[in-house]
């Protein structure tokens, strides 16, 4: 079947809000092995300007996720998912993210083109706190093998 083109340009739905916690976000760091104390110790983090700590600049890709599950599990988009690899991942950022802020991820379908015998899908999904300030813009993009 394949991935259906019709669906470039839809937005989905934003996420419910998720809180962004001193605790994930030190997981996160310890996940990818970053000691930086900004990302810890909130002393250190006001020290360098910040209101608390702050996350990693892939940390965002944690609220992104659900946005971009929302996508993938469209059935009408015809995404067969066992044949996707991950091409791209980036974050575009307004302000980093910090302990405290509740943010919502919402995801459009940026881009749908075919590649030989590929299907490369884009999204582009704006995390946003509760209240409308833009924190920053993750740009993803799928490949799908064997599909076009």
């Amino acid at each position: 079947m394949g991935i259906d083109p019709s669906y470039a340009g839809r937005t989905f739905p934003a996420s419910e809000p998720y809180e962004v916690s001193r605790v994930k976000i030190a997981e996160f760091a310890d996940a990818i092995g970053d000691p930086n104390p900004v990302y810890r110790d909130p002393d250190a983090a006001r020290a360098a300007g910040y209101p608390d700590v702050i996350a990693p600049p892939t940390f965002p890709i944690v609220v992104a996720m659900a946005a971009s599950g929302a996508v993938v599990a469209d059935p009408g988009l015809g995404i067969n998912y066992a044949m996707v690899v991950h091409g791209e991942e980036r974050f575009d950022y307004s302000r980093p993210l910090h302990a405290g802020d509740v943010v919502t991820a919402q995801a459009t379908i940026s881009g749908i083109r075919a590649v030989g015998a590929m299907t490369m899908l884009t999204t582009s999904t704006e995390i946003r706190t509760v209240d409308g300030e833009h924190v920053c813009t993750a740009s993803s993009t799928l490949v799908e093998r064997g599909a076009a």
